[in-house]
């Protein structure tokens, strides 16, 4: 079931193409900027935000749009900090501008935040998973805006995991930021879809309606094969990571190490509990990584990772759950297998406890269908994009 593969890193030409092909939304200038000349600008981006090799920061700095603050999000505005690491205020040391952190117990822009600010624009990489926090970012920036009366322009970009609507529909008992809406684990949609969602089925809080516009990416449909060309967040390294990344983030609610302080961050797993015949890896501190989980213990398990194209065809267009089922029977302690967190990752209870009854995939995977199916429905209404 498991192969053992040197991985292959690959910010840097590989045989896949179209995604050069793909122009993103911040690539549209001309679409945008008339709505940005003479407003007082703040923009909601990280170090995905780019037009070419150019930060989207300075490339309106040079088009004369006034910008009047940066809001950062998870990994803060250069993506350097730990998941879950708090990110204070500050200044861009390149522009000095002011940064205002949405992420720790300030997730969402107030009136005095926004009290200066015409317009905002939310411009960051997604990788298509319910738990990647920033749809869960764009969500509170979308109720700001709405409560604040200001729009918000959504550049949109590629979901790399666009191509697959898959896993258990969250339920709303376990509402968290790794989770906002019932919406699977992977819902096959852009940001810029996903906010007409929000917008369309009502799921703001207190239903607000926000005065959205999204730039729309060109020469994009959801199997075009995009590769990211900036790293998303520390631990999302390279391709064969993000495709991996739906499946194996579950393991962050158990008491396995998923490789956070090694070079293969999402696409290992193991635990010093299992038989030292297996691939092993040692967690240490890194940058992304400081305090990783079973940090310097040496971790016994498996190696997923390969080419971007080996990956993408193993995930075969669904939430992989054998290799979580697999740990689960290898690991000898079964009742401490599983911790608290696993419920918000899952979005709901009901997974743990399949698991620990033995059910099989397949098994699994078909309670996930009704809701599924209503999901694919709703979602549908919402695409900009050719399936």
């Amino acid at each position: 079931m498991y192969k053992i593969i040197i991985p292959l890193f690959i910010w840097m030409a590989c045989s896949f193409t179209a995604s050069s092909q793909v122009i993103t939304g911040a690539d549209r200038t001309n679409e945008y900027l008339p709505l940005l000349k003479g407003k007082r600008v703040a923009l909601l981006v990280n170090q995905t935000a780019t037009i070419g090799h150019t930060h989207l920061v300075d490339s309106l700095l040079k088009l004369g749009i006034h910008i009047q603050k940066i809001f950062s999000p998870e990994h803060g505005f250069r993506g350097k900090a730990d998941a879950g690491e708090k990110v204070g205020n500050g200044k861009d040391a390149a522009t000095g501008l002011t940064i205002v952190s949405l992420y720790g117990k300030h997730r969402k822009a107030d009136a005095t935040d926004l009290k200066d600010v015409d317009i905002l624009v939310f411009d960051i990489q997604d990788v298509g998973a319910r738990f990647y926090t920033y749809i869960s970012s764009l969500q509170e920036l979308m109720e700001a805006a709405a409560e604040n009366k200001k729009p918000l322009i959504v550049l949109d970009r590629p979901n790399p995991n666009g191509h697959y609507v898959d896993g258990p529909i969250l339920d709303t008992a376990f509402r968290s930021f790794v989770g906002m809406q019932p919406v699977p684990i992977v819902h096959g949609m852009t940001v810029g879809e996903y906010a007409g969602m929000l917008n369309g089925e009502k799921m703001l809080k207190n239903k607000v309606h926000c005065r959205l516009t999204v730039i729309h990416c060109q020469h994009y449909d959801h199997h075009t094969i995009y590769l990211l060309p900036i790293s998303p967040s520390p631990n999302l390294p390279n391709m064969a990571s993000i495709y991996l990344y739906p499946s194996t983030c579950l393991f962050e609610g158990t008491a396995f190490s998923l490789g956070r302080g090694t070079d293969l961050p999402f696409q290992v797993f193991g635990s010093p509990l299992l038989s030292k015949n297996l691939f092993s890896f040692t967690p240490h501190s890194t940058e992304g990584a400081k305090n990783p989980p079973l940090k310097d213990t040496t971790c016994y398990g498996y190696n997923l990772t390969g080419t971007p194209e080996q990956v993408r065809a193993e995930m075969d267009g669904r939430v992989q759950l054998k290799w979580l089922i697999q740990a689960y029977k290898l690991f000898p302690d079964k009742e401490k297998f599983f911790i608290p967190y696993f419920k918000k990752l899952a979005g709901n209870a009901m997974l743990q406890e399949q698991i620990k009854k033995g059910l099989s995939e397949e098994e699994i995977r078909k309670s996930w269908e009704p809701g599924l199916t209503r999901f694919k429905t709703t979602r549908k209404k919402y695409l900009l994009y050719a399936e």
